[in-house]
């Protein structure tokens, strides 16, 4: 579990480690990179803007590139306890008949499990064994140096100060720190122009089910977690904007099919109070690592939800880069971060470019071409829709050689 700390406290346990690494964002990726490190010895500082861990959040599908890092944390019963298998996948039309079901167990045998998971779970078994965390907490500025990394912070007692031999940079797609680095300008961004709500729902008696309707103007998807099913439900962002109830009765109209699964999340975002609004775009940035500093998880590549990978990705990144800059020197930090970098970098564009080719199905307005692409997926095998991901389970993230480099 996070338990709250200090700044100074941080700092002093961070004082007397080989490398004094600070980490932004206690989000997926920047926790599992603080647990790996603290795994290892060392007192990397934590920081985050919130001032409480109470939001939930929303839910994750986790494919077996993360147990890398699970197995390294030792915190594999704890994950499979707080999450389910994954194993059934079924897409509807924009009338809510189905047009497949396949067998995502059956895809990924043989690199393991695909596991359904809330963000809050999640997190709660990455800090199994305690997280120490600072909230209320920004970068006001951030200056790479030669011999280290200056950084002033705004905190809840005042302004501080402290000097770093590494920053990692993981506060999220919408980055408050990035702009403090090379790879804050020259950002690439997929509109999507589509938004929605995520909401929770009891769990039915398919606990193994994930559910898509690709509408014509809207998307529903529905996802299993322990003990409830999570939700979204979407569209263009100025259809949207009449509100989830009145969202929910226009998709409605459009149906001459449904299931019980589609019939209990529309139930359940009409009957949400306030549900959560989530826009739908991605970035991603032109570089990941300069000097002493490196963006990490969202802040370096955000994804869209479409391929179920992006916090998967942000926990492989975590494993590499903390598996790369371990045994670094203050001298050699910036040589690790780089090839982390070099290392890493194209296989999270690789599954990001998936995702986003997939948003161009899913993500369609109109009729006509809702119906040619419900004729491409009756035709159009699960594993050519995710042949990018498998390639990347086929070759698994390794971390780069650094013998000569850090030595």
């Amino acid at each position: 579990m996070f338990t709250e700390a200090t700044l100074p406290d941080q700092l002093q346990a961070n004082a007397g480690d080989p490398l004094r690494i600070l980490i932004v964002g206690a989000g997926i990726g920047g926790t599992t990179a603080a647990q790996l490190l603290r795994a290892r010895g060392l007192h990397p500082v934590l920081i985050d803007r919130v001032t409480s861990f109470d939001d939930a959040g929303y839910m994750l599908a986790l494919m077996p590139m993360v147990d890398a890092a699970i197995d390294a944390l030792g915190v594999r019963d704890a994950y499979v306890g707080a999450s389910t298998p994954v194993d059934r996948y079924r897409v509807l039309n924009h009338h809510g008949a189905q047009i497949r079901e396949d067998s995502l167990g059956e895809l990924l045998r043989d690199y393991g499990d695909y596991r359904g998971i809330s963000r809050g779970a999640l997190l709660g078994v990455l800090t199994e064994a305690g997280a120490p965390v600072t909230l209320g907490t920004t970068v006001r500025s951030l200056n790479d140096g030669d011999a280290s990394a200056h950084v002033r912070f705004d905190t809840p007692n005042g302004a501080a100060e402290a000097t770093f031999d590494a920053v990692i940079v993981a506060d999220g797609i919408h980055s408050h720190t990035r702009r403090f680095t090379p790879g804050g300008t020259g950002i690439n961004e997929t509109i999507t122009g589509w938004g929605g709500w995520v909401v929770w729902a009891d769990a039915d008696g398919d606990t193994d089910l994930g559910e898509e309707m690709w509408g014509d103007g809207f998307f529903v998807g529905s996802y299993p977690v322990d003990g409830a099913i999570g939700a979204f439900i979407g569209g263009p962002r100025e259809d949207t904007a009449v509100g989830p109830r009145a969202f929910v009765d226009s998709i409605r109209a459009h149906l001459t099919s449904r299931t019980p699964r589609l019939d209990h999340v529309l139930d359940s975002v009409s009957a949400a109070d306030e549900p959560f609004y989530w826009v739908l775009d991605d970035v991603r940035t032109r570089q990941w690592a300069s000097g002493r500093t490196v963006l990490l998880g969202d802040a370096a590549a955000g994804f869209l939800p479409t391929a179920g990978i992006g916090a998967g990705m942000a926990m492989e990144s975590a494993w590499v880069l903390c598996g790369t800059i371990v045994d670094a020197t203050s001298a050699s930090i910036g040589v690790a971060l780089s090839a982390f970098e070099a290392e890493q970098r194209p296989r999270v564009e690789s599954a990001q470019a998936n995702s986003r080719q997939l948003a161009g199905l899913m993500f369609r307005r109109s009729t006509l071409l809702a119906h040619a692409r419900n004729l491409a997926m009756r035709m159009m095998t699960i594993e050519a829709a995710l042949g990018p991901i498998k390639k990347l389970l086929q070759k698994p993230a390794r971390i780069p050689d650094l013998t000569d480099a850090v030595d």
